[in-house]
C-alpha cells in the first residue's frame, strides 16, 4: 500500500512532480464499473483512461468518464459550505465555514428530534457514487445513531431484483465477457452503446463471429439500430412476448427438442404448472397485447429454442412499470427451459450484484438503530418522495411516533438530485419548497435539488478520496485510490458523516450511539473490512492482491475461463432450483408462477381515451441520470430535449417536424421541440433524458410527467408506465 495516499495525509505538487497513475474505478451508476487509471502531474488530475490491463475494461472508456477532469475542476464546483440567502428554489447563497455549516445542522436536528422525534429527518441518497464506502458506510451509521428514518432505495433496481430473487434465488447472471462467443444475443430494453458499453464490445464481437442481435425495445435506440432485428413491443408487454415464447417452445418441442428436459427435471421446479399456465399463451395472444405480429413471436421463439448459446441481456427500464417485477421473472425462466445456462454464454444478465460477500452490517451497523415501542424506525420509498414530503404537517407529532405518513421536517440530501431524477416532479418540488422544511445537499455542484438547500456543503468527486467497489454487470471488485487532493473544503461522504456525528454528539448528549468507536473510524479501515475475505467467493483472494493489481475476480464456477453460476444448477432459492412455481410468492398471496401483469396506466386503463400516448424516457448517452448534464462537452452533442413521435401519431394531431408541441397528462406538462422520426414506435412518445430542469429550449420538465404508482414486487419506481396526451402549442 502507498502510506502516502492512505494516511490521509496531503497529495503536494513536490511529491507529484512527475506523472504519476493512480489505480482507480469508476463510481457511477453503470454496470460497466471501469478499473481507471488517474493521471496526476503536480498534484494535479490531467487525464483519465481505462485499465488496459482489467479484462472487462480493456483500456476502453465511454465519452463521459474519459472526460472526468472536466468534472473535477467545472468552474461552478462547489468548493465551499454555503448557506441560503434567498427563497427555496432560487439557488442564492453564501459561503460560510464548515464549523458554522455544521453546528447549524446539529442545532436543527437537535431541534426536531425534541419537538417531532428522529424519524421526522429522513435521509435521501442513491448511486451518484457506488463505491462501498460512500455510497453506505458511515452515512449510515450515522442516521442510524441519530434514530432516523430509514429509506427504502427503490427508485432503480428493486423489481428486477425481486423477481430474480424470487426465480433464481439471486442476483447472478452470465459472465458479461462469454457473450463474445454468443450464438444468439437478445437485447431486451437495453442499449448498451448508451448503458453498457463494454457489453456492447462483446456483442460486436460475437456478431462478427456469426451471431445474430436482435433488440427488442419500444424505442430503435443506437444498439437497435445495429442489430438484425428490432422487435418494437408496446411498453410493458415483456412478459406477454416471454409467456408466447415459452408456449411455442413447449408446444413444438417433440418435433424441435428444444427443451432440456435433463436439465428441467433437476435443475427447476414447478414445470408442470408452467405448462399449463403457458398453453393459452399463444402467439396471437400475445401479439394482440405487444403490437407485433404473431409470426415475429414465432420466429423469435424458434430461433431461441434452436441455440442453446442464447444470451439474453435484461436492463432495468423493463422493469419500470406496475408489473416489472413478474416482467423480470417470466423472461429469467427462459433459460432454464432450454438449459442455455448450462453453457457459459448462454443464459441471461441483469445483474451481479448479489455476487459480492460484503460486509454490511458492519459496514451500516443498523444495530445502532433505537427500538422505540418495539419498532425499528419508519422506513420511507425513495420513489414516493413526492407524497412523503407533502404529507400535512401538524403543529407537533409525537416524539415516539412511527407512522409512516407523519411528516418529514429534515431532509438531508447526498448521492442523489431528487428534483430531477424522482417521479411526479411537480409534488417533489412543492415538498421541497416547504418553509417549514429543513434541507441538506450534499453534492459537488448547485443541482436541482441543492436549489432548494438550506444549507449545501461541497462534496468530492472519485479521485479525491479512497474507496472500495463491486460491479453489478461483472465479476470483478475493485479499488479506488486517492490521487489528488480534495479541491478547496471539499469532504468525501465518509468524512462528512464522522464531522457530523461529532458535533451532534455535543447537542445530544443523551444520544450514546453518536458516541459509538464506529463513527470515527478510517476510510482505510473500513476498506479492508468491507468484504468477508474468508466467505469461499474470496478463497485464494487477498486484500494484497486487490491493492497490487487494483482488482481481482470473485471466484465462481466457471466453463471454458467463464463464470457460468448455474451450469449444474445451484441456484439460490430454498429449493436450489430455479423456481417456475414459488411458493414464497405464493405465501405472499402473489401469483406463484409466471404471468403477464399490465402497466398501471395500460391501453387497458381507464387513462387510454384521453391520453392515448405512452411516454417512453430512456437515457441519453452523454449523462448518467442526471449526472454530466451541466458538462458543456458533454450536453452541446445532445442539443435542447426534444420528443421523439411516429410520422403516423404526429400527422392524427398535425404536428409537423421541428414544431413546438406540448407533452401533458394530470401530472404536468413540458412543452418542446417534436422530432419525427420512425425510432418511436406507433403510440409512444419518447423524450432522451438527463438535462437538468433548466435545459435549453425547453419549458417543463419530463419527471414532472411520471408516476409514483409502484410495481408488483419490489416497490420499485415505474417511470415507463406513463400516459401523455400530445398537442401544438
Amino acid at each position: 500500500m502507498n502510506p502516502e495516499l492512505n494516511s490521509g495525509a496531503a497529495i503536494t505538487p513536490s511529491s507529484a512532480s512527475a506523472t504519476r497513475v493512480i489505480k482507480g474505478a469508476c463510481p457511477h451508476d453503470c454496470p460497466d464499473t471501469c478499473a481507471l487509471e488517474y493521471h496526476v502531474a503536480a498534484g494535479k488530475l490531467i487525464e483519465v483512461k481505462g485499465s488496459s490491463t482489467h479484462s472487462v475494461t480493456g483500456g476502453v472508456l465511454c465519452t463521459k468518464v474519459a472526460k472526468y477532469p472536466l468534472r473535477t475542476y467545472h468552474p461552478t464546483r462547489i468548493k465551499t459550505p454555503l448557506k441560503r440567502v434567498g427563497a427555496k428554489g432560487e439557488g442564492k447563497f453564501a459561503p460560510i465555514t464548515w464549523d458554522e455549516a455544521l453546528a447549524t445542522i446539529a442545532a436543527k436536528f437537535s431541534a426536531i428530534i425534541a419537538t417531532h422525534g428522529a424519524e421526522a429527518i429522513l435521509p435521501y441518497s442513491y448511486a451518484g457514487n457506488m463505491g462501498l464506502l460512500q455510497y453506505g458506510s458511515m452515512d449510515r451509521r450515522f442516521f442510524h445513531a441519530l434514530g432516523a428514518s430509514q429509506l427504502d432505495r427503490t427508485i432503480c433496481a428493486s423489481a428486477g431484483a425481486a423477481g430474480l430473487q424470487v426465480t433464481l434465488g439471486s442476483r447472478l447472471g452470465m459472465d458479461v465477457e462469454a457473450f463474445a462467443e454468443s450464438e444468439l444475443i437478445i437485447l431486451w430494453g437495453t442499449n448498451p452503446i448508451t448503458s453498457n458499453l463494454h457489453l456492447w464490445s462483446r456483442c460486436q464481437e460475437a456478431k462478427r463471429r456469426g451471431a445474430k442481435l436482435i433488440a427488442i425495445d419500444p424505442y430503435r435506440s443506437l444498439s437497435a439500430e445495429k442489430c438484425h432485428q428490432w422487435l418494437a413491443i408496446k411498453p410493458g408487454t415483456d412478459a406477454a412476448l416471454a409467456l408466447a415464447m415459452m408456449h411455442v417452445l413447449i408446444r413444438d418441442d417433440a418435433q424441435t427438442q428444444a427443451l432440456d428436459h435433463d436439465y428441467i427435471d433437476n435443475h427447476t421446479l414447478g414445470f408442470d404448472q408452467l405448462k399449463t399456465r403457458v398453453a393459452d399463451w399463444t402467439p396471437e395472444r400475445a401479439a394482440a397485447i405487444c403490437g407485433i405480429d404473431a409470426i415475429e413471436i414465432e420466429a423469435l421463439a424458434s430461433a431461441y429454442g434452436a441455440t442453446q448459446r442464447a444470451a439474453i441481456r435484461l436492463n432495468y427500464g423493463m422493469q419500470r412499470h406496475g408489473g416489472g417485477g413478474m416482467a423480470v421473472r417470466t423472461v429469467a425462466c427462459l433459460p432454464a427451459l432450454t438449459g442455455a445456462w448450462r453453457e457459459a454464454s448462454g443464459g441471461l444478465l441483469l445483474s451481479t450484484s448479489g455476487a459480492y460477500p460484503i460486509n454490511s452490517a458492519y459496514l451500516e451497523r443498523p444495530d445502532l438503530m433505537p427500538l422505540r415501542a418495539g419498532k425499528l424506525p419508519r422506513t420511507v420509498n425513495m420513489s414516493a418522495i413526492g407524497d412523503a414530503l407533502n404529507v400535512a404537517q401538524p403543529s407537533a407529532a409525537p416524539v415516539n411516533d412511527t407512522d409512516s405518513r407523519s411528516a418529514i421536517h429534515a431532509l438531508f440530501v447526498y448521492n442523489s438530485n431528487p428534483a430531477a431524477v424522482a417521479p411526479d416532479g411537480n409534488r417533489v418540488l412543492a415538498g421541497l419548497a416547504r418553509a417549514d422544511l429543513f434541507t441538506v445537499v450534499h453534492d459537488l455542484f448547485i443541482t436541482d435539488t441543492a436549489r432548494y438547500a438550506d444549507i449545501v456543503l461541497p462534496a468530492t468527486s472519485s479521485p479525491e478520496h479512497d474507496d472500495i467497489n463491486r460491479s453489478y454487470g461483472h465479476y470483478d471488485v475493485i479499488i479506488n485510490r486517492r490521487a489528488i487532493n480534495p479541491l478547496g473544503e471539499s469532504l468525501a461522504n465518509t468524512e462528512l458523516f464522522r464531522r457530523l456525528a461529532r458535533a451532534c454528539a455535543e447537542t445530544m448528549p443523551d444520544n450514546e450511539n453518536l458516541r459509538d468507536a464506529s463513527l470515527n473510524e478510517s476510510d482505510e479501515s473500513m476498506i479492508v473490512n468491507a468484504l468477508d475475505w474468508t466467505h469461499p467467493t474470496l478463497a485464494g483472494q487477498s486484500f494484497e492482491t486487490l491493492e497490487r493489481n487494483g482488482f481481482l475476480r470473485l471466484n465462481y464456477p466457471k466453463q471454458n475461463g467463464f463464470i457460468a453460476p448455474f451450469a449444474n444448477g445451484n441456484f439460490g432459492t430454498s429449493s436450489g432450483k430455479c423456481e417456475f412455481f414459488s411458493q414464497s410468492l405464493a405465501e405472499r398471496g402473489l401469483d406463484p408462477l409466471p404471468n403477464y401483469t399490465p402497466p398501471h396506466e395500460g391501453e387497458e386503463s381507464a387513462l387510454m381515451e384521453a391520453f392515448p400516448l405512452s411516454l417512453n424516457t430512456p437515457p441519453a448517452r452523454n449523462f448518467m441520470n442526471s449526472t454530466f448534464a451541466n458538462i458543456e462537452a458533454l450536453a452541446k452533442p445532445h442539443g435542447s430535449p426534444t420528443v421523439q413521435l411516429h410520422p403516423s401519431d404526429a400527422a392524427k394531431r398535425g404536428i409537423d417536424n421541428g414544431a413546438t408541441v406540448r407533452v401533458f397528462n394530470r401530472r404536468g406538462e413540458m412543452k418542446l421541440a417534436a422530432s419525427l422520426t420512425p425510432n418511436s414506435r406507433e403510440g409512444v412518445a419518447t423524450v432522451l433524458w438527463g438535462h437538468w430542469r433548466d435545459h435549453p429550449g425547453a419549458q417543463g420538465f419530463v419527471n414532472d410527467l411520471t408516476s409514483q404508482a409502484l410495481t408488483d414486487m419490489g416497490d420499485g419506481a415505474t417511470f415507463y408506465d406513463c400516459r401523455v396526451e400530445i398537442e401544438l402549442t
